[in-house]
């Protein structure tokens, strides 16, 4: 828990900037109900039995997406990166995220090289795709867990680690049509916006982005309870570096601990109607997609709900589909 003990100044000082966030979200939104609902990109993993690129893409569309998860490439196999380029842009669907998830800070020497050694691959078929970002963590120092909460995630080691991470990965790539990210956690570097800037600060590198997911940003019970606060945070300190997002929800659960859960959009208390506000007042059209649902039927419920609520505030994701 964070201190309460703040000056006046200071409470003023952080009230004008609160205010200042909200003055601008607002802005954005008034001017997107007096024009044209502003489009959107929703994604999400489909469920159809096939690897055809052809089938994939319309299969996103006809679900109403306009935005996917990188589909299952080899980054030496050229014929079917061609094919996947060619129908995903037929159909009008980006590919928003190439998912790395390994552990970049394995306590075990031989795994973290053959870990970083994936990575590096994810994000050279990123590139090739032209997917907007090749997304990991930073990792954990955790021997029983590939990213769970270990001591050693926000030592100084750690971060140092994770910076020089970012800087090889990057640069053994050179990625001009992608952007490498770190999905924040609450219990490993980098926690929070404020971690994420030092950390933009630190790798120094253009092609070095940020992948946005709220919920994992939470974990306390003021972030929990003033979450439409950090979610304006995010917007207004990371603001046009955000490339893509995760859309899922939390609840807490009555336990004598803090206990928050993952669960679909809208069954939680995530303040959806900010996140996707603060998404429209970004630059282009950042890809929103939905993740960890059981099935399809979460998947659907997931997507109506977003599109229901988008439509309310001036915004468009895209007709309902099946």
């Amino acid at each position: 828990m964070h201190s309460c003990n703040i000056s006046r100044r200071q409470f003023l000082e952080r009230a004008g900037a609160m205010a200042a966030a909200t003055a601008a979200l607002q802005a954005g939104l008034t001017g997107m109900a007096r024009g044209a609902a502003k489009r959107m990109r929703l994604g999400a993993p489909v469920f159809i039995k096939s690897d055809d690129p052809g089938e994939l893409a319309r299969e996103h569309r006809r679900l109403g997406y306009r935005a996917a998860y990188t589909p299952p490439c080899n980054v030496n196999d050229r014929d079917r990166i061609k094919a996947i380029i060619k129908e995903y842009a037929a159909q009008d669907v980006v590919i928003a995220e190439t998912g790395a998830w390994q552990n970049m800070q394995d306590p075990d020497h031989v795994k973290r090289k053959a870990n970083l050694a994936y990575v590096q691959m994810r994000l050279a078929l990123a590139d090739e795709l032209g997917v907007r970002c090749c997304v990991d963590t930073s990792g954990s120092t955790s021997r029983t867990s590939t990213n769970g909460p270990a001591p050693g995630n926000i030592s100084p080691e750690f971060i140092e680690a994770t910076v020089e991470n970012c800087r090889k990965l990057i640069d053994a790539v050179k990625p001009t049509r992608t952007k490498f990210t770190i999905e924040m956690m609450s219990y490993t570097f980098p926690t929070g916006p404020d971690d994420y800037l030092k950390l933009i600060k630190a790798v120094d590198r253009k092609e070095f982005g940020v992948h946005l997911d709220a919920c994992n940003v939470i974990g306390s019970p003021e972030q929990m309870y003033y979450n439409t606060r950090v979610i304006r945070e995010c917007f207004q300190k990371l603001g046009a570096r955000i490339i893509s997002c995760h859309a899922k929800d939390l609840i807490w659960e009555d336990y004598p601990q803090i206990c928050l859960r993952e669960t679909i959009p809208g069954r939680g208390t995530m303040d959806y109607k900010t996140y996707l506000t603060g998404i429209a007042s970004l630059p282009g059209d950042v890809t929103l997609m939905l993740e960890h649902c059981d099935k399809p039927e979460e998947y659907d419920e997931g997507r109506h709900y977003v599109q229901k609520l988008a439509r309310q505030i001036g915004l468009d994701y895209g007709v309902d589909g099946a």
